[in-house]
Formats: structure tokens, C-alpha cells, sequence
């Protein structure tokens, strides 16, 4: 299966927000406006060993999913102390298809993943051996899951129920080391509240007014979260992994057992959030990623609980046989994907496929190398940060590239090239949807067309986009607050969870 993924991370072209991050790994940031900067060190990291590559970009998520399950191993070992549970516990991220397969896909949430789990495998150590000092490590981990995604605040009250419930609370409350913890989690999270500090806290107003934007009732949003998990973790895996963590739970509060009210916590509350949370908003396809695997824990761990709990027979046999085909059925639809995608010529889905939606930018910046050589541009000029993230991967630094708007995104990058941008024509690319021209209507700019190009994946007309030469206009890299071109805002009818100006 590591196989599987190093061949689909090799040969899938990168996907517009996988672009995006690799941009962030060209700047030294302490933070970026949409996310912790963790994962631009993770692409770092790979594109040093193997290149501005498909697999340089997302090699750190091949090791992230390694780490992930020798976490799960070991977490599962030191609870349970039998091999079958551990061989279950390693198996079921296979049978996912967001870890089996996606995990190849760089996103904030890789690196996200095993941080999170090392901090729970940091305490599950601590429980195990009553040393205090695995706080300090759980706080290590802790802030480098912060570091990754800001979402992972959320298993704060797993952490609080592991301390505050069971009967150890008051030692626990009276010894140093949870807290040392919890400082050490503030100051490796520091780097993003340094820069945010000095940028008007503006990645987490950005993360704030996602999460508090006004939407309508909507059984779409809830459908689409449901049919998320069902996708992603499994349509078996999902109910038996839910089955399991509520039997956890019940067990764990029940006598106050400190794994077991981590485990259950860590999973089941962060769910139920969102399950709240899709009555009125899209949850974002990898939002819930960070918790499953910890479920995972809780899956392998709840069958052995229950045989030494004396459970009926008829319901242990049960509960393997459903684990069983989560494994087999899992495993065998994440195979089934990753041949359609790397080896099928077919795209039985049109233009909602998650994968071709995304695919064939080569065709768009084929088009652009053309009329940058015609028309004597030196620069190209965008409206979205998906094109412009495109653009840079294709051109990788032999023309400047600009994102004409939302330039709150880019607070604190690199001088992109004005000496070939200020008093030069460019090249504006911008969707076909988007081409109103309101962006430019502020401005000095004069915009001649020079046709459209098409963005096809297997024979599907995926966007279209229309091309036009820039003159007479410089675009501002740092305009004021107020100006159009800085801000971003949250469209209350934007199901897709995209900022824009």
C-alpha cells in the first residue's frame, strides 16, 4: 500500500490547493493567513530531497501516513497486549481511503495527523506508566499539531476529560508537569502567534469568520458531511468506527477509565460539532481528517475490552466480522481508486470528479507560454489563487506571477520579480465566470483580449479560461487594508468554503 501511494503521488498532477502550499514552502514565514505553517516545512522538507517533483511535493504525506500507523501500533500494543489488535489497528488507515490513498495528497491536515496522535500516544504513555514527564512530551506534540492545523484545539477536551475525570484529577492538578505541558504547547505554537501578532491576528479572524459566517438551514450540508465520512473512512469502517467509539465512551465514563475517555472524547466531540456545524455549513472534505484515526485506536481496542468485559459471544464474533470487512472492503475500494485514476481512461463522473475538477492546468499554461512569447509579456496576472498557485508550479520562477486580488494573502512574501513587472505588459488569466473585468474597473489597467483556453481531463471540458494583455498598470503587492484588492471576506452563500474578494 506504500507502494500504491509513492505511484499515485508520482504520477497525479498536483491539485490547485497542493500548489498553493508549495508557494508557502518558497517563503520563510512564521504563519500564512490560511493555515499554521507547518506544512510549507513539510514540502520543504521533500522538495530538498527529490525536487520540485509531484513526489517531492508530497513525499512528507507518505511518511506522515508511516508514522500515523506505527503510532496507532503502539498505542494499541501498550493497552491491549495482543498482536492481533495491533495487526487490526495498522490495517484499518489502509482501509480508508483518505489514509489508504489521500494521505499522498499534501494537505495542512498530514501533518496535522500524526502530531495530534503522538500527543494521545504521549499520554496513553503517561497513563501506562504513571511518569509525569510524558505531559512534556504530550505538550511537545501537542503544539506541533497546532503548529499544523488550528482545528486540532479541538481535542483540548479530550485532554481535559483524560485529566479532570478519572480519579488521579486532584495529583494531577497539584504536579507541575501538566502544566510545563501546556506552556511548552504555547511557546512551539508561538511562531503562529508571533506573526499574527504582528499581521492584526488575521489568520484566525480568517479562521473565525469561517466558522461564524450566517448560513440557511441546509439537509444538503448535512448529506454532503454524512456522505464525507462514509467516503473517506469507509461505509463500513465509518458505523464501526462510530459503533466502537460509543462503546468506549460508555465504558470509559462509566468507571472512569483514562483511555478510555481520551480515545472516545478526541473523536466523538470534534464529530458532533461538526455534525452541528453541517446543518448550516459545508464541512470542508478534510476538516474532520485529524480525529478518525485515534477512532481507529478505539476500534482495535474495544474488541479486546470486550472479551475481557465477558461480552455475549454472539456480539464479539459480531463486532470481528464487521471489523474483518471494513479491513477487506476498504482496502479493496482504495485499490479500485487508485487504479481508476492512474491507469483507467474513463471519467465516469464529468465534471464534479474531485480529481479531473482540478486537472489539465498544463493545457492553460501551454496556451500562456504562447502568448507571453507573442505579445511580449514578462509577467503573468491572475484573479484567484488557484490559478495563481498553477501558474507558479508551471513556470516555477521563470515568470513573475500575481495575484492581482486578495492580496492579504500574501503578507510577508517575497518580492515576485518587479523589475520585470513595473512599466512591462502582462499576462492577465483569469476563469471565464470570473472574467467581469470589475477587478481592473478601479484601476489604470487596459485589457485587450487574446482569446480563451480550455482545461479538459479525459475528454471532459473541465473550466475555461479567458486570456487578455495587460498595459499601462502596475499591480500594488501591498495595498492599504481598505483597498479591494487586499481583502477577502466570507460569502454566506459560498458552499465551496472559498474566501474571496
Amino acid at each position: 500500500m506504500t507502494v500504491v501511494r509513492i505511484v499515485y503521488a508520482g504520477m497525479l498532477d498536483l491539485r490547485t490547493d497542493e500548489a498553493y502550499y508549495w508557494t508557502w514552502s518558497k517563503e520563510l514565514q512564521l504563519c500564512f493567513l490560511d493555515h499554521p505553517p507547518m506544512i510549507a516545512w513539510f514540502i520543504r522538507l521533500g522538495t530538498t530531497l527529490f525536487g520540485d517533483t509531484n513526489l517531492g511535493v508530497r513525499f512528507a504525506g507518505i511518511v506522515a501516513m508511516g508514522a500515523t500507523q506505527v503510532l496507532l501500533g503502539d498505542i494499541v500494543r501498550r493497552v491491549t497486549h495482543n498482536t492481533g489488535a495491533v495487526i487490526l489497528a495498522v490495517m484499518l488507515p489502509e482501509a480508508a481511503l483518505y489514509y489508504g490513498l489521500l494521505m499522498a495528497k499534501v494537505a495542512p491536515d498530514i501533518a496535522a495527523i500524526p502530531f495530534a496522535l503522538a500527543m494521545i500516544w504521549a499520554l496513553v504513555l503517561m497513563a501506562e506508566s504513571d511518569d509525569g514527564r510524558w505531559w512534556l512530551a504530550a505538550g511537545l506534540f501537542g503544539g506541533l499539531a497546532l503548529l499544523s492545523k488550528f482545528t486540532v484545539v479541538m481535542l483540548l477536551p479530550a485532554v481535559a476529560a483524560f485529566l479532570l475525570v478519572p480519579a488521579w484529577r486532584t495529583r494531577w492538578l497539584l504536579s507541575p508537569y501538566p502544566w510545563c505541558g501546556a506552556l511548552i504547547a504555547l511557546i512551539v505554537f508561538s511562531p503562529a502567534l508571533i506573526w499574527n501578532a504582528q499581521h492584526d491576528w488575521a489568520s484566525f479572524r480568517f479562521q473565525f469568520v469561517r466558522a461564524t459566517a450566517p448560513h440557511d438551514f441546509s439537509w444538503a450540508t448535512l448529506g454532503d458531511y454524512i456522505g464525507l465520512q462514509l467516503g473517506q473512512v469507509g461505509f463500513v469502517l465509518f458505523p464501526v468506527t462510530l459503533t466502537a467509539l460509543t462503546l468506549t465512551a460508555w465504558r470509559g465514563y462509566r468507571s472512569r477509565e483514562p483511555v478510555a475517555i481520551l480515545l472516545s472524547t478526541a473523536v466523538l466531540l470534534p464529530f458532533l460539532y461538526f455534525l452541528r456545524k453541517s446543518l448550516t455549513l459545508r464541512i470542508g472534505d478534510t476538516w474532520p481528517m485529524f480525529m478518525w484515526p485515534i477512532g481507529f485506536a478505539a476500534v482495535a481496542i474495544n474488541i479486546v475490552k470486550l472479551q475481557e468485559d465477558g461480552a455475549p459471544a454472539w456480539f464479539i464474533r459480531s463486532t470481528m466480522r464487521w471489523a474483518r470487512i471494513a479491513v477487506v472492503s476498504g482496502i479493496a475500494m482504495v485499490v479500485l481508486i487508485f487504479l481508476y485514476y492512474v491507469a483507467a481512461p474513463w471519467n465516469f463522473l464529468g465534471r464534479t470528479d474531485p480529481i479531473g475538477a482540478e486537472a489539465g492546468y498544463q493545457q492553460v499554461a501551454a496556451r500562456v507560454e504562447q502568448e507571453l512569447q507573442k505579445n511580449g509579456a514578462s509577467w503573468i496576472g491572475t484573479s484567484d489563487y488557484r490559478t495563481y498557485a498553477m501558474m507558479r508550479w508551471f513556470f516555477r520562477g521563470r515568470v513573475p506571477v500575481v495575484q492581482i486580488n486578495e492580496r492579504a494573502r500574501f503578507m510577508g512574501f517575497r518580492d515576485p520579480g518587479m523589475d520585470l513587472i513595473a512599466g512591462h505588459p502582462g499576462l492577465y488569466v483569469v476563469r471565464e465566470p470570473d472574467n467581469t473585468g470589475l477587478l481592473l474597473a478601479g484601476t489604470t489597467a487596459h485589457r485587450e483580449p487574446l482569446g480563451t483556453v480550455e482545461r479538459s481531463w479525459r475528454g471532459r471540458v473541465m473550466d475555461s479560461y479567458a486570456l487578455g494583455k495587460l498595459t499601462g498598470w502596475t499591480p500594488e503587492l501591498s495595498p492599504p487594508p481598505d483597498s479591494p484588492l487586499y481583502q477577502w471576506r466570507w460569502l454566506a452563500g459560498d458552499l465551496d468554503g472559498t474566501p474571496r474578494a
